[in-house]
């Protein structure tokens, strides 16, 4: 199959976007791919969105544009009935929230690395994002993280956004495979969890491809202040992460047959690191190598399971 026959699925999720989701059509429809199918789940959209989608489907010029009704039990869940469903068929998925803008080279830049490993191996491409207002002026970037993706990294943090994520055919068997037998907490950060545990391959992008539109309705905010930062640390220490590390570890439990060997040992000692006295606790740990991308975050992190909040 030539470059050009190769074919790209975007899993679109939607809840009442009317007021944005044109200007991402534009910024797809702008995207120099030949080939790519939208997939979009809408959640119970009352405002309009159904009948725009509903309006692009007779000229979506790319491909197929499939409109699909969601499991209204929230974004992930919406995420993962697509990363599960057997009808979407590619060779690269993106996925894609509904009122962001896409820089026209975004999926070029994917593409352009992916096609640089073996295919057979599970590759997630991701990057950082540029943070604008309601009404589309920029207000700054997500951090530029220094340390290399990985399954120590991915126990305690997600590094980007899942609008900014893109996975070949080899990671999404294995993404639809793990996600089958357990729900999760967001769609990136398991997918990032997902892919490096099985031994694939992280890239993280330090340009930004996806301009996030930060505004009252969404439902993960943006990271581009030392305030926000400041404060993701905060709810870090007061242990607000706590649950979404069970729910992580318990969807890694039931799929653990996918796990490579050393994830395993790594994922063994994390968890050993949550419970019992506190040398203990620090001991296996620091024995794990379980890291956050920045000094302050990975401190932090030290001092939430010193006071047992991880």
């Amino acid at each position: 199959m030539s470059k050009q026959d190769q074919r790209i699925a975007i899993l679109m999720g939607t809840k009442d976007g009317a007021a944005f989701i044109d200007e991402q059509f534009a910024s797809l429809l702008a995207q120099s791919q030949p080939l790519i199918d939208l997939w979009i789940s809408d959640d119970g959209s009352t405002d309009g969105t159904t009948a725009i989608i509903e309006a692009w489907q007779a000229r979506w010029p790319k491909g197929r544009l499939t409109l699909v009704d969601g499991p209204r039990h929230g974004f992930a869940a919406n995420f993962r009935s697509m990363i599960i469903d057997p009808r979407i068929d590619a060779d690269y998925y993106a996925f894609c929230d509904q009122d962001d803008i896409w820089e026209p080279d975004k999926l070029d830049t994917a593409l352009h690395w992916m096609r640089t490993h073996d295919a057979d191996v599970p590759l997630m491409f991701c990057s950082r994002t540029a943070t604008m207002s309601k009404s589309g002026s920029i207000m700054g970037c997500s951090p530029l993280f220094q340390r290399p993706p990985s399954f120590r990294n991915a126990l305690v943090q997600s590094i980007a956004g899942g609008n900014t994520i893109m996975i070949n055919r080899a990671a999404r068997q294995l993404l639809a495979r793990a996600s089958v037998r357990t729900q999760f907490v967001s769609h990136d950060w398991w997918a990032y969890l997902i892919v490096t545990a099985s031994g694939g391959v992280v890239h993280y992008d330090p340009r930004p491809l996806v301009r996030y539109r930060q505004h009252e309705a969404n439902l993960v905010g943006a990271n581009v202040s030392w305030k926000a930062r400041v404060s993701r640390l905060g709810r870090l220490l007061k242990g607000e992460f706590a649950s979404w590390t069970d729910d992580n570890l318990s969807g890694l439990a039931v799929n653990r047959d996918l796990l490579a060997a050393d994830s395993a040992v790594c994922l063994d000692l994390f968890m050993e690191s949550r419970k019992g006295g506190l040398f203990r606790r620090l001991s296996y740990l620091r024995r794990s190598g379980v890291y956050r991308q920045t000094p302050l975050g990975t401190l932090g992190l030290y001092l939430a399971i010193i006071w047992g909040r991880v």
